[in-house]
């Protein structure tokens, strides 16, 4: 940079979180509403938590990857609505710089572990639909393990990655984060690196951690989808089809508004524009997913008439 635009850098010790809306009069229906959803998603992967490890009906492949998927979920809200209620009732929109990065990193490494489970429970339908008769010895209970561990551990990686490329910049363009959260696109935007170089990183890493395990899910479902047609009877094309509904729109809801505020953001002159948006895939996602998953399916609502009663 040059002399004129270093003067206009500044080395930050706390950011300015700028929220959802300044108006005071959205401030306690914006509380109430947050507080009541994150409340709601924690119950609900929780009770599906519960389910699936207290009723062996559940003890399969499928039930294993979303209750850790609940459990990612859990920590992904928790890691970005706490932080933003008491924001919101007490009128500070100030976190340290150590406080941001390590939101930032949390928020990495929940949002790449829901990125990879959902592609493996993509990967666990196409052998459940597609080799049913060796479902069993494939996913074995070691290689369920060997999955979940090295979705964290690549999430884990990603996280790092991050941090190691914001404590490079020693200088920033502005203290101001236009989000409700230190999201990781937004402290690139303000760094005193060149843009181009910010819009590399960010499809570079976006390509890797996005597109290749949502080219894992296509796949798998180009496979199913190929599986079904080949099934004579309608109610068995039915069957296997209302087993992949639930998958396919976490997916789309997800991979949607999370692309759009990740990779939109490198040419987009608004960022504001995408913090609707992040409120789709940050805090309403992990709200609707016991919803979408679990309590249209008829296993988990028995386990879970089971566990009241046996509770009562």
């Amino acid at each position: 940079p040059t002399n004129t635009e270093l003067q206009n850098l500044t080395s930050v010790s706390e950011f300015h979180l700028l929220g959802l809306s300044e108006d005071p009069d959205l401030q306690p229906i914006l509380f109430g509403l947050f507080l009541s959803m994150y409340l709601v998603t924690v119950l609900g992967n929780l009770l599906i938590i519960l389910a699936v490890t207290l009723d062996s009906h559940l003890h399969t492949p499928m039930y294993f990857f979303l209750s850790n998927l609940s459990l990612v979920d859990i920590g992904f809200s928790s890691t970005i609505v706490p932080k933003m209620t008491v924001d919101i009732l007490t009128q500070s929109k100030i976190i340290s710089y150590v406080s941001c990065l390590t939101q930032m990193s949390l928020f990495i490494i929940f949002a790449c572990m829901d990125d990879f489970l959902l592609t493996v429970m993509a990967y666990d339908r196409f052998v459940a639909i597609c080799h049913p008769l060796r479902y069993s010895v494939i996913m074995s209970p070691r290689l369920c393990g060997f999955l979940v561990l090295a979705s964290f551990l690549v999430s884990l990686f990603d996280s790092q990655l991050h941090n190691l490329i914001v404590l490079q910049f020693t200088y920033f363009k502005d203290s101001k984060i236009s989000s409700f959260f230190c999201d990781p696109s937004q402290l690139l935007n303000l760094s005193c690196s060149g843009t181009f170089s910010n819009n590399i990183i960010k499809y570079v890493i976006g390509a890797f951690y996005g597109l290749l395990p949502i080219s894992g899910i296509l796949f798998s479902y180009y496979k199913i989808v190929s599986s079904i047609l080949r099934i004579q009877s309608s109610g068995g094309k039915y069957k296997a089809f209302s087993t992949c509904g639930s998958h396919l729109a976490v997916v789309c809801l997800f991979y949607g508004t999370a692309f759009g505020v990740y990779l939109g953001s490198a040419v987009s002159h608004s960022p504001r524009k995408g913090v609707v948006a992040s409120v789709m895939y940050t805090v309403v996602t992990p709200m609707l997913n016991p919803f979408i998953y679990s309590l249209r399916n008829r296993d988990i609502k028995s386990a879970l008439n089971r566990l009241h009663r046996r509770t009562v």
